[in-house]
């Protein structure tokens, strides 16, 4: 472990494989395990005649580009932290991010500049900013007396031979944040050995091989795509296969024309694939693994036989490394999240209210800790109080809910918050969200609990509903649906319309606003039909 640092892989991975390809990006550019390593020695002279030091922070604002791996290698050579932010955001989410984060440079996609523009810059103490792809003339200035500067500019600059400050794996590489759904979102300290960690155990799970390619469509601001995807194919000298953004219209296509052999899917992304219209030819691909999160009993088995691929679950954050995964060969069984990797870390279920711990079988909290210094989040970002609160009782506390079966398994159920309690039962809003959207009429749903007449806790099931365009679904003919195909407990009492889900700039439904609307005068109560029925 002394010698896991970001830069100490891209370094030995370019004596290994030297000219050989790592990279093609969709333009049909690519990158080969020397150049990774060459052309980041470029930028960080580049960097550090901008006055990028040790400690700095280099902030990325861009689409999947080979340009992210290259800043991330050059600004980690200068002992700078490497911190990529979403594409998505915006006005006070933007400036959120960036004045938490004070970086020294901002590299940005050119047509993201007008964003920028928006922002306080100088309160945000930014000095300087880089640019990727063509700049239009009236975006030239768009920054003032600031102005821009083109990324390749700086790749003529002579390359710093060797790093002017060589970190050790304690030492923090990159600042990923992670979005609040009741907060500001919080940057990840991560350490390189987490960060190195991260890749090199999915590329075990995965039997990543020199002869994979690995397809990435995620963004390279998440740690998945950047430290699981790349970096575990860069250790194993596998391929990558690198586009701007997911589709799922076209992502078999995608599959097949890059030959892709194993690749990730995470939130809705495998569903979406799934339901895409089906061709005889879903099958004439090359994957053979596919790591994917969460993945429901409606759709799963299905996948793996239509696509001819087998999904690997597991279980983690971007503050906790993945801490569990299945076995590649074993059966299907979603929300299994496979067994801790109790080499590195111990993983409890415990009563979120006392943290004591539950016994097998029983639902209630994920926490964890690592049992190996730095391969695990260091803090957030200029957060001391959010960090203390997330580690309390010595244990990081994840706001997942969960349960171990009698094989040591941890299955994943909800989060703590959208885990609804009912007539005694444990009740995951993802598996009513599931069920409700394979109706013909559902475009997406939102399940929340809200109080109950019950004492003791219990909670009603409210289903917020966007129909797809032009369909009449009237919440008589929903709730038949429901009764036909759940549990009793499970099937919700009140339904509500809505044209569209509140969400987050990263696409995650903001569970408590739904929550705090509660019961409306436009919300449909089925309680009378429900009754009616039993």
């Amino acid at each position: 472990m002394n010698r896991w640092t970001v830069l100490e892989v891209i370094r030995e991975q370019a004596k290994r494989y030297g000219e050989r390809e790592f990279l093609r990006y969709e333009d049909g550019s690519t990158l080969s395990f020397a150049d990774l390593d060459r052309h980041s020695a470029a930028l960080a002279g580049g960097l550090a005649r901008l006055g990028v030091r040790q400690g700095d922070r280099v902030l990325a604002l861009l689409f999947n580009h080979p340009s992210m791996l290259l800043a991330l290698a050059a600004a980690n050579r200068l002992g700078a932290i490497f911190v990529p932010i979403n594409t998505e955001l915006k006005g006070a989410f933007l400036e959120h991010q960036m004045r938490n984060s004070s970086p020294r440079a901002v590299i940005a996609d050119a047509s993201l500049l007008p964003v920028l523009a928006a922002i306080d810059l100088d309160a945000c103490s930014v000095e300087t900013v880089l640019t990727v792809g063509p700049v239009e003339a009236e975006q030239s200035s768009v920054l003032g007396k600031r102005g821009v500067m083109p990324l390749d500019n700086l790749f003529a600059e002579k390359p710093l031979s060797s790093p002017s400050a060589e970190p050790a794996p304690r030492d923090i590489s990159t600042v990923i944040y992670t979005s609040g759904t009741t907060g500001p979102s919080k940057g990840v300290l991560m350490p390189h050995a987490h960060c190195v960690l991260f890749g090199r155990n999915l590329a075990r799970v995965l039997e990543l091989a020199e002869s994979d390619i690995y397809y990435v469509c995620m963004p390279l601001f998440h740690t998945n795509a950047l430290f699981m995807q790349v970096f575990g194919s860069l250790m194993a000298g596998a391929q990558v296969a690198l586009v701007r953004r997911f589709s799922a219209s076209r992502w078999v296509e995608d599959v097949r024309r890059y030959r892709a052999t194993v690749t990730n899917a995470l939130g809705v992304m495998p569903e979406f694939i799934y339901r895409q219209p089906p061709t005889p030819h879903d099958n004439d691909n090359s994957l053979r693994k596919m790591m994917a999160v969460p993945i429901a009993k409606e759709w799963g088995a299905d996948f793996e036989s239509r696509f001819g691929v087998n999904f690997v679950q597991g279980f983690g954050l971007t503050e906790s490394n993945i801490v569990c995964y299945t076995s590649p060969d074993e059966r299907l069984e979603p929300g299994c999240c496979g067994r801790v990797l109790d080499d590195w870390f111990e993983v409890k279920v415990v009563n979120p209210e006392t943290d004591e711990e539950l016994p097998t079988g029983e639902t209630g909290e994920i926490i964890m800790r690592p049992k190996h210094p730095w391969c695990f989040m260091a803090g957030y970002l200029d957060m001391p109080e959010r960090t203390v609160e997330a580690w309390r009782n010595l244990w990081f506390h994840t706001g997942d809910a969960g349960r171990f079966d009698d094989r040591g398994r941890l299955f994943f159920i909800d989060r703590i918050k959208d885990c609804i309690r009912r007539r005694g039962e444990n009740i995951s809003s993802y598996e009513v969200e599931q069920l409700l959207n394979t109706h013909a009429g559902v475009a997406e749903s939102a399940v929340v609990g809200v109080p109950s007449a019950v004492p003791g806790g219990e909670e009603e099931i409210k289903a917020y509903i966007v129909t797809k365009p032009g369909a009449l679904l009237a919440p008589s003919e929903l709730l038949e649906f429901c009764v036909e195909r759940m549990p009793r407990f499970a099937i919700p009492r009140y339904v509500e319309f809505l044209n569209e889900l509140p969400k987050t700039q990263t696409g995650k439904v903001k569970k408590q606003e739904l929550r705090a609307r509660g019961v409306t005068a436009a919300t449909w109560d089925g309680e009378p039909a429900t009754r009616q029925r039993h």
